[in-house]
């Protein structure tokens, strides 16, 4: 670890004196501008791979990080990647799958566990070749070190701890075009081009780029399963078994049990500001040399899990089926079931919110879901043999060391989405239409989590929102999906909140995606400068040529052989 730490030291001294050979200073008092070509705002993997190929085509980038560490989900818990076909994952996406099977493939870094102990669990595969492998299952340590890697290697200029100002002087802008941003420590930044990375789409909002939230009506773009889906239960995260809401049983005068909504839930396929649920995805460890019990969180109120203990007495066991197995005895803990590590409901007013009130909805998840955790492992309505297994689990103890071994990132599933050039629907997204002008791809279920916990007209409680359907084939990404219309903004690229209908959003909305679209927005935004012109009208064939000649995947590719 002292390794480690070292390091990352070193890189923050790297950046700062890169940064010092692009920065002039306004007169004492004033802000500190900092100027590149191209500003990326993010910590996230789409962030680091924008940052990485505009500085491999030559040009200045600096990343304006409001996190402290880099990655995102792919280094904050999602160990367990969501792939669909893998052979859709090319660029700088691929390398980076690629670089964590190199590092899987040294005994050394096995410590817990010897590597043929876990034999094919990493869905090794074989890559656009046979001499280039890839690893798609890791530890949260690991992927971060690597992404630090890339940073080191490229001599990014990384400025963290760094955000939007979301005032009206956050953002100055002239005639479409962003020319200086500016965060709450008083640094500002120009630059010719700026990348919006961010899950939240906080640059987008600040600069005046049109957005939505929520679910749009099935009727808005001819859909199926956007919307309401009251009675859709694609997967086994609906409560089967008959539960009563109320806190005194069959009495709905002694109101409702914590995290059941009095609200009607809505007509199908109608549109709500509803958000599928967040939470955070837990690296835990089965090694006991390695884990630490699952602490009771302060203010711990296990009344907050009688609905659990209801579900539990109505027959319901299936607790472990998304404790999925990652390198060296380790877990990426997903949501599984009717009441589980989802906060349903805790999230609406997040994208909006003040970075203030995004505290408090992230510290409400975590106390959420570590209460959970705890109830689980101690409350005597958890059935013995239950309570019995997950004491064989704790937070892994060699994972985010810095934060009480929890997971620094919420999983943001869903915030902003834009609307522009082009929206992404669920047609797009399920492969049954053509794109013109593809900038990657994605085959992903159209995988959405549950948005509300109502009462039915019986008086039973029931979730609605979560749906899984599968493309018909891997599918393409419309450049225009990036692209903020030219009224809205004509220097900006925004390759997370990308212009999309929730239901195509939620295939889209995969960490291998967001590299690839944040590859492909620093290579619009450098041909754009070359050649001087807005990204709107860059000419796709010499965009496409460029994301071809870097790896990029832009319709599906025949299919290696099996070896």
């Amino acid at each position: 670890m002292m390794r480690h730490s070292f390091r990352l030291a070193a890189l923050t001294v790297m950046g700062a004196l890169l940064l010092m050979t692009q920065t002039s200073f306004l007169p004492e008092g004033a802000d500190t501008i900092y100027e590149a070509d191209v500003v990326v705002y993010g910590g996230t993997a789409a962030a680091v791979m924008a940052a990485v190929q505009v500085k491999q085509m030559g040009m200045r980038v600096i990343v304006v990080s409001p996190d402290r560490h880099l990655g995102g989900m792919s280094s904050g818990g999602l160990g367990f990647t969501d792939t669909g076909d893998k052979t859709v994952i090319g660029g700088l996406a691929r390398e980076f799958y690629h670089r964590l099977w190199r590092h899987y493939m040294a005994d050394s870094n096995w410590r817990w566990e010897p590597r043929s102990a876990y034999g094919n669990r990493g869905q090794a595969t074989v890559a656009l070749d046979s001499s280039y492998r890839t690893m798609w299952i890791f530890e949260p340590h690991v992927a971060e070190a690597v992404f630090e890697r890339f940073v080191a290697e490229e001599g990014l200029a990384v400025l963290r701890d760094e955000w939007l100002d979301r005032d009206q002087t956050g953002i100055e802008k002239k005639d479409g075009r962003i020319l200086r941003m500016r965060t709450l420590s008083g640094k500002s930044f120009r630059a010719k081009m700026f990348i919006d990375a961010t899950y939240e789409g906080d640059l987008m909002a600040s600069a005046g780029v049109s957005y939505t939230l929520g679910r749009e009506a099935n009727a808005d773009y001819g859909e199926t399963f956007n919307g309401v889906q009251k009675g859709v239960f694609h997967h086994r995260h609906h409560f089967q078994h008959r539960v009563d809401p109320y806190r005194t049983p069959g009495d709905p005068r002694s109101g409702l049990l914590p995290y059941v909504s009095s609200d009607p839930p809505g007509e199908n396929g109608t549109a709500d500001k509803r958000l599928q649920a967040y939470c955070f995805r837990v690296c835990m460890s089965f090694e006991a040399r390695n884990l630490i019990p699952f602490p009771k969180p302060e203010g711990y109120d296990r009344s907050k899990y009688e609905l659990l203990g209801r579900l539990f007495a109505a027959g319901w066991r299936d607790v472990f089926s998304k404790f999925d197995s990652i390198p060296n005895r380790k877990t990426d803990t997903n949501n599984h079931g009717p009441f589980s590590s989802d906060y349903i409901g805790g999230n609406y007013d997040y994208p909006e919110a003040s970075y203030a009130r995004r505290r408090e909805i992230i510290r409400a998840h975590e106390q959420y879901q570590k209460g959970y955790l705890y109830f689980l492992a101690n409350d005597p309505t958890v059935p013995e043999e239950i309570r019995a297994e997950v004491n064989l689990y704790g937070l892994a103890k060699d994972e985010f060391t810095d934060n009480g071994h929890w997971p620094h990132q919420l999983y943001i599933r869903e915030a902003r989405r834009m609307k522009g050039m082009f929206v992404m629907r669920e047609q797009d997204a399920l492969g049954t239409t053509n794109i013109e002008r593809p900038v990657g791809m994605g085959s992903y279920h159209l995988d959405s989590h549950n948005a509300q916990r109502y009462v039915t007209e019986e008086g039973l409680v029931q979730n609605e929102g979560d749906i899984g359907v599968r493309p018909k084939r891997p599918y393409s990404i419309d450049y225009g999906s990036i692209l903020p219309k030219r009224e809205d903004c004509i220097n900006l690229l925004v390759p997370v909140c990308v212009s999309s209908t929730h239901i195509a959003y939620g295939s889209i909305r995969m960490e291998p995606v967001f590299m690839i679209l944040g590859q492909s927005a620093a290579t619009a935004a450098v041909l754009s400068i070359r050649k001087g012109i807005d990204p709107q009208i860059l000419p796709y064939d010499e965009l496409r040529a460029e994301l071809l000649k870097t790896g990029q995947v832009l319709e599906r590719p025949a299919r290696p052989e099996r070896r």
